[in-house]
């Protein structure tokens, strides 16, 4: 019963993972671009959400719907302002660029907000059934349905539908998708916007899950969401869901039989040994290229 207890916890760590991954894998499947602010949007949709229900007194859904049309608004705003210019030069200039980004996404939210930590309200409260004696919440089941859902919705919009076709497109080959008449920037905005909405909603059932929030709440959970994804094979939607599940329950399963202490050098073991085995991660593709 323990088992199984501490492996829906670690389902829904890993939900919460592989959301946030889910940015950082398409933005670099599409645009190459590691996006190193991504972690702090999390935080941008935290205390937007925090707002909303405390100074608004808005229903917990409104705030998350708030959140996320923000947050889509932020990302795409970023990638047309810092990323779009830069998009010719060369791979470095990209990546100082995002780590610019997300220090001053921290600096802002410092300067308006304060170091502070604020209490998130726990508006997913109450048990949903319990295994024996071990009580699951209604915010684990949530967190772990909802998840799933969108990740459904998500593959359907890649597979189906017009603009995921054109992802899909640029994500093979960005120059023969411009020659088959695909808008480049309006592809690569979508993306910034799924990601970025993808990460208000995992901020929400995080800050749920773990109520406090302050500026820096964003970079462990985003250093391990961009683990989950070139865990899983960075570029790879598949690999993102199943990355950040594997690293949920196995955080989980080391907080629960062996040591809370441990729980982040385990994951990044399991990281270091796949990589060792298999550099391009879990469902990831080994790409040659031509010197």
């Amino acid at each position: 019963m323990d088992f199984i207890y501490q492996l829906i916890n670690g389902l829904q760590v890993g939900s919460i993972y592989a959301l946030v991954a889910l940015g950082y894998t398409m933005v670099y499947g599409i645009a190459k671009l590691i996006n190193f602010a991504h972690g702090d949007i999390i935080m941008v949709g935290a205390y937007i959400a925090l707002l909303a229900v405390g100074s608004m007194n808005l229903n917990i859904w409104v705030a998350l719907l708030v959140s996320v049309v923000f947050c889509v608004i932020l990302g795409v705003l970023i990638e047309r302002v810092a990323y779009k210019p830069l998009r010719n030069s060369s791979r470095m200039s990209a990546l100082i660029t995002a780590i610019g980004m997300s220090l001053f996404l921290e600096n802002l939210f410092l300067l308006i907000f304060s170091s502070n930590k604020r209490p998130f309200p726990n508006s997913f409260s109450g048990v949903a059934f319990s295994i024996g004696d071990k009580p699951i919440s209604f915010n684990t089941l949530l967190t772990i349905t909802i998840s799933l859902v969108l990740m459904f919705v998500l593959w359907f919009f890649v597979q189906k539908t017009k603009i995921g076709k054109a992802m899909r497109a640029v994500s093979e080959d960005t120059a023969a998708a411009q020659l088959m008449g695909i808008n480049i920037n309006t592809t690569i905005s979508v993306t910034f916007a799924i990601g970025s909405g993808l990460a208000a909603v995992a901020s929400v059932f995080y800050s749920s899950t773990y109520p406090l929030v302050d500026p820096y709440m964003g970079v462990m959970l985003g250093l391990k969401a961009f683990i989950a994804a070139v865990l899983g094979g960075i570029g790879s939607i598949p690999g993102a869901i199943l990355g950040g599940v594997i690293m949920g329950i196995a955080e989980s399963l080391t907080k629960g039989y062996i040591s809370s202490t441990l729980a982040d050098a385990v994951v990044f073991g399991i990281l270091i040994l796949v990589l060792l085995f298999k550099p391009s991660g879990l469902l990831g593709k080994n790409v040659k290229e031509k010197v």
